[in-house]
């Protein structure tokens, strides 16, 4: 009998899955299975509830409604990910959520870019109506046991502590930029830590 739930890793903006080879690396077969969905991003033209959406479809196709789940997203997969747990229902099957350099609470970057334009960056606004709504009403995420890690210095999540859930621990990672988070022995070897936790 498997020592933990499937995995499922969550990639961000301008990202594939090949993001988490390393990571994938690291684990061997110590997490699986696991699942890395592509997800159609179109360079954030997608809405992040739309993402999460189809995100939910993949959980479901894989491991059908209700296994149990740990979900680790990086960046704007952060965000996707804590969309469907929170609106979506995927707090009924999530037992561990991870959040790498997500802009939780939004980020400065994203405020140049329309939404009529780049529908799921502009979700990623200071206070955009998704964010409001995520942090307005964190009961689902409280059912979830939620850990967020940042780099203090990132220029994309500006600054480095809006990448962080309202609820959970916080771990800053010893990297200076937001890919590192995923590239840096550094960064993953805490990482594949926190995910082979029992």
């Amino acid at each position: 009998m498997a020592s933990h739930p499937p995995l499922v890793l969550v990639h961000g903006l301008w990202d594939t899955p090949r993001l988490f080879h390393r990571l994938q690396e690291r684990l061997g077969d110590r997490r699986f299975p696991l699942l890395v969905p592509h997800l159609p991003i179109w360079l954030g033209r997608t809405p992040v509830e739309e993402l999460a959406r189809i995100l939910g479809s993949h959980i479901e196709a894989a491991f059908g409604p209700h296994t149990p789940i740990d979900l680790l997203g990086f960046s704007m997969g952060g965000v996707i990910g804590r969309t469907w747990i929170q609106l979506q229902g995927g707090h009924c099957r999530t037992r561990r959520f991870i959040s790498v350099g997500s802009p939780q609470q939004g980020t400065p970057t994203a405020q140049p870019w329309p939404r009529w334009l780049v529908a799921g960056i502009a979700d990623m606004k200071l206070a955009s109506p998704l964010l409001h709504e995520l942090n307005s009403n964190p009961a689902t995420l409280q059912a979830v046991e939620c850990s967020s890690f940042y780099c203090p210095s990132d220029l994309m999540v500006v600054p480095g502590w809006r990448a962080v859930l309202p609820v959970g621990s916080r771990q800053a990672l010893p990297v200076l930029t937001h890919q590192q988070l995923m590239r840096e022995p550094a960064a993953l070897d805490v990482l594949t830590t926190e995910l082979l936790r029992p």
